[in-house]
């Protein structure tokens, strides 16, 4: 089953966001398996980002990566991201 998961990071800057997912494609871990969609929005020292994935198992194996990444970044979280089941996708043709 597909879920969605929500991130809302203390004030990710554009640098951080970038330079995290520089070192991810360095080490040919971006996009990950499993990771349909990733979208960052926001403005610059207040972004969010937004996945979908194909399963929870998927998103927490990729986690266990990427968290300590992001610490040598410095990038902090209040709290865990959102998570959310899919009820439905569509896709522009």
């Amino acid at each position: 089953m597909s879920i969605v998961v929500h991130f809302s990071p203390k004030s990710l800057t554009a640098e951080q966001y970038d330079k995290t997912i520089r070192i991810l494609e360095e080490r040919g871990d971006f996009p990950p398996d499993g990771q349909d969609y990733h979208a960052c929005f926001g403005s610059d020292g207040n972004l969010q980002v937004s996945e979908v994935w194909d399963s929870q198992e998927q998103f927490e194996a990729f986690g266990e990566r990427l968290m300590p990444i992001l610490a040598e970044v410095g990038i902090q979280f209040s709290g865990p991201p959102e998570t959310f089941e899919v009820h439905n996708i569509i896709r522009k043709r």
